[in-house]
């Protein structure tokens, strides 16, 4: 851990806001710009094709680009074919087509189709769409060149005003629901949006939070929402009403009220358990103080909001968090652009990148375990992408550690004690205590060890290791 250099995935012309990976198509969709400043900056939604080269790199090539105009796109929701972007106080809706040179005509025409007016949303004409081609020659890089027969469609649907901020209206937040039958966006004005879609006939739309909506997600069968707002709370609602308010600070007694803000929070499946779910939390300092405070992740239960865990996460500010599919994983971003990734199970800390980028992590995405039905993990246990303001998309996998080993030592009928292997050779205050234990226990009952003692090697898939769960083992 600590500082090393991540080689870039890939660099965009503009400072990069959103990133997501579509599972079906196999597209890695990152999007940004320099808003409607006229400094030369474009804005535009970039499709690149994401390859794994041999069992632990990756490498992205540009196939398409889609221009937005003046808008940058803030944040964005990719479900079904359809992205919704974030632009100033809007939420725009585009179609998107992965086909080849023949077959882009009849999709431009099919999509053409569904560009109508739907409820309170109004058409918008769809800006200039530039290939892969251009944007690579811009660049001077031949090499952002996917097979030429190879073309991305994309046809602008409708688009909804999201945030009715007077002053300065901008989306923070969109959000399809799991089953993709709800759009549900958050702004500056402190409002939930709900909509359903495709048909985006408005279905609420009601005050959560005094001030910005910072964060908001939707728990599967769309039972629950969780908003996040300036305003200190954490709100879990049943449709447009407040069922709760969620207490983190109640495991933290040693916190004064008002400390802390709510950033981050995500719904989270848990590996091997269907029934089960978890929701985590970021807490950020509200006030940066010459001594920095520690942020504190926090794991709860999904269906009951209680508590379940909390640790800190380092005195770096937090701007991004993501969970992996299987809700195994947990990722971070930090303003200073640096990234983690935590098991879900323990909340302890795998991977760390210092300042693996120059500046503000906007986003996070994590590999699904396939692309269009193709392994894209390899010889890795996880994988993750980051976009910052710095204009970069990196890739941050963690290795597969073939096996775990378990040393089980056991004295007849008195005592168990459980070591892993990675604890006996780590450094640190923890290697040395567990290697000073069992060299005592070997030199007190070195005559008769073999009759006092069951030496026992377990070896363990790393999953379980990662999950605490351990076979009981029985030595005779």
């Amino acid at each position: 851990m600590g500082k090393r250099r991540v080689p870039d995935l890939y660099r965009a012309p503009f400072p990069l806001y959103s990133i997501k990976v579509d599972p079906k198509t196999g597209l890695v969709i990152t999007a940004g710009g320099g808003g409607a400043s006229k400094t030369g900056i474009k804005n535009a939604v970039h499709f690149l094709d994401l390859q794994l080269v041999g069992e632990h790199q990756y490498s992205a090539t540009l196939l398409h680009t889609h221009d937005t105009d003046t808008r940058a796109t803030m944040n964005m929701a990719v479900g079904n074919g359809v992205i919704a972007a974030g632009q100033d106080g809007t939420c725009s809706l585009m179609r998107f087509k992965h086909c080849t040179q023949k077959e882009e005509g009849k999709a431009s025409a099919t999509d053409g189709g569904n560009s109508v007016q739907h409820g309170n949303a109004r058409r918008r004409a769809g800006k200039g769409d530039k290939s892969g081609r251009d944007e690579a020659a811009a660049s001077g890089d031949s090499s952002d060149m996917k097979d030429k027969t190879t073309h991305i469609s994309v046809t602008a649907l409708a688009e909804v005003q999201s945030d009715l901020n007077p002053q300065d209206p901008l989306q923070k937040v969109v959000r399809f629901s799991p089953d993709l039958s709800l759009l549900l966006t958050g702004g500056t004005d402190g409002h939930i949006r709900v909509w359903e879609f495709p048909s985006l006939k408005k279905r609420f739309d009601f005050k959560a939070h005094e001030g910005e909506i910072e964060d908001l997600d939707i728990s599967p069968e769309n039972k629950h929402l969780v908003t996040i707002g300036r305003d200190f709370s954490c709100s879990i609602w049943s449709g447009n009403q407040l069922a709760m308010c969620l207490k983190w600070l109640e495991t933290m007694p040693q916190i004064s009220q008002k400390t802390y803000r709510y950033m981050s929070c995500r719904f989270g499946k848990v590996e091997d358990h269907k029934d089960a779910l978890r929701l985590y939390t970021v807490q950020i300092p509200h006030k940066r103080d010459r001594k920095p405070p520690p942020c504190y992740l926090t794991k709860w239960d999904g269906k009951s909001f209680l508590p379940m865990l909390t640790t800190s996460c380092g005195t770096e500010v937090i701007s991004s968090m993501a969970v992996s599919d299987t809700g195994t994983f947990l990722g971070l971003g930090t303003v200073t652009g640096s990234v983690a990734i935590y098991i879900a199970f323990s909340l302890q800390k795998l991977y760390y990148v210092q300042e693996s980028h120059g500046i503000v992590v906007t986003d996070l995405a994590f590999l699904p375990n396939s692309l269009k039905g193709k392994s894209i993990k390899g010889n890795n246990e996880t994988a993750m992408l980051s976009v910052a303001v710095d204009s970069r998309v990196q890739a941050h996998a963690v290795p597969n550690r073939s096996t775990s080993c378990i040393i089980i030592i056991q004295r007849t009928q008195k005592c168990l004690l459980v070591f892993s292997a990675d604890w006996v050779s780590s450094g640190g205050r923890l290697g040395t205590m567990v290697r000073t234990s069992l060299l005592l226990h070997a030199s007190r009952h070195w005559g008769s060890f073999s009759a006092c003692f069951v030496v026992v090697f377990v070896v363990l898939p790393p999953r379980l290791v990662r999950r605490g769960t351990f076979p009981v083992v029985c030595p005779h």
